[in-house]
């Protein structure tokens, strides 16, 4: 297996990692530049998005023709690790959810038109969007079979009723992608939808209090009480919204992870600077074997995490769904996060409990990424019924065999 990137892959991580520590990290520093729910604020991230565009380092996740740097899944593991050494980082390059998912989404279902409509406003960076696809009980959350929003037919426009919730960004997007019930079979029941934040039929409940700092446009609950969306905002066509939700969720759960390794080397980062001068009864906090084991910990844990991402994001680029490859990392990696910021804070003591360092923010971020885009314990039970079909080829390694892959445990 051969883990070099290319020198292009190089090229843009080195430039992402300058412009941050230059542009990104000293409005960390600076209170003005957060909002009322602790992101950047508007007037900072405009500034800095600007600077991004002008640098060439502008939604690199998407294909050149639709306006960015074509990287693939193995670059967008590189460069986005080295965006979320900030917390600020992902949304000033355009690389953040939901729209960096919406993005992708749209740049391989939608058609044509659809793409000049509601692709391209979020890829200029003039509007952000949402994807409405979680429900409050009985409705869907991690089984999409279970959604209730139904979108009824009447004649080429349907008409939208159900209610949504923890639906992040929404208080701020302008185009939605709406995830509603078209019919009960049970394989071709869900239908995916676009529409704009102007029409008439919807309105959002509440943006839902949380425990963390939050997106823009915070995690709301929206109620449809007879949205129309006409035919030509169908995405992939009537029955296909649970291809859509497969094209859209894994490689969005793995980008999650692709930030959350930067976030996780960022604790670490602070933890060993602290580390390195605080002195206790005449020795370094550094020189201590307990620190020494609780950074080596954190070390090993975060290679593991790359080796899952990388392997995961090689998957997806040979195009396969990699549903194994990215739970194993979406497990791995949350937990990840959250024991980073854990331990940074504990070796910072009062100091990483306060606001002085971003450990604090990042350690109430964390506790979210067991829960986002599948609990755990869901994304557990789906490598057990692999390992339940595949048996002893659950470890299989694929073999190349003159151009064309098989498989051998």
């Amino acid at each position: 297996m051969d883990f070099h990137i290319s020198p292009l892959i190089e090229d843009y991580r080195s430039r992402i990692a300058t412009f941050v520590e230059r542009e990104i990290l000293p409005l960390e520093a600076d209170p003005s530049s957060y909002d009322e729910h602790e992101n950047i604020a508007h007037g900072a991230l405009q500034t800095t998005r600007a600077k991004a565009k002008a640098e060439g380092l502008w939604c690199l996740q998407l294909k050149p023709e639709t306006g960015g740097a074509g990287l693939g899944r193995i670059g967008m593991a590189v460069c986005y690790e080295a965006m979320n050494r900030s917390i600020f980082g992902p949304v000033v390059f355009n690389s953040a959810a939901p729209d960096d998912g919406n993005m992708m989404l749209l740049e391989t279902a939608g058609t044509p038109e659809q793409k000049e409509r509601w692709l391209q406003p979020i890829v200029s960076g003039d509007v952000r969007s949402a994807f409405a696809m979680t429900e409050p009980h009985p409705g869907g959350g991690s089984d999409p079979s279970m959604i209730q929003t139904r979108a009824e037919k009447r004649g080429d426009t349907y008409v939208v009723h159900g209610r949504k919730w923890f639906i992040t960004g929404a208080e701020e997007a302008s185009h939605f992608i709406l995830i509603a019930r078209t019919s009960d079979d049970p394989r071709h029941g869900l239908t995916a939808f676009l529409f704009h934040k102007d029409q008439p039929g919807w309105r959002i409940l509440r943006r839902i209090p949380i425990m963390g700092p939050e997106e823009h446009g915070g995690h709301c609950e929206i109620e449809f009480d007879g949205l129309e969306i006409p035919k030509k905002n169908v995405l992939l066509g009537e029955g296909q919204g649970l291809k859509v939700t497969q094209i859209r969720l894994g490689p969005a759960r793995l980008t999650h992870c692709m930030r959350w390794l930067g976030l996780s080397k960022r604790c670490v980062e602070i933890a060993q600077a602290y580390a390195a001068e605080r002195t206790g009864f005449g020795q370094r906090l550094a020189d201590r074997e307990s620190i020494q084991l609780m950074l080596g910990d954190l070390a090993l844990k975060i290679e593991i995490g790359r080796l899952l991402v990388m392997k995961a994001a090689w998957a997806l680029d040979q195009g396969s769904f990699a549903r194994k490859e990215v739970s194993m990392a979406k497990i791995h990696v949350a937990n990840l996060l959250h024991q980073a910021a854990d331990t940074g804070i504990q070796i910072n003591g009062a100091r990483g409990y306060s606001k002085d360092t971003v450990l604090e923010w990042i350690y109430r971020y964390a506790r979210q990424a067991r829960l986002v885009d599948g609990a755990d314990e869901v994304h557990r039970m789906v490598l057990n019924r692999f390992l339940t079909s595949e048996g002893s080829n659950f470890w299989s390694w694929p073999v190349t065999d003159g151009g064309t892959l098989a498989t051998s445990a």
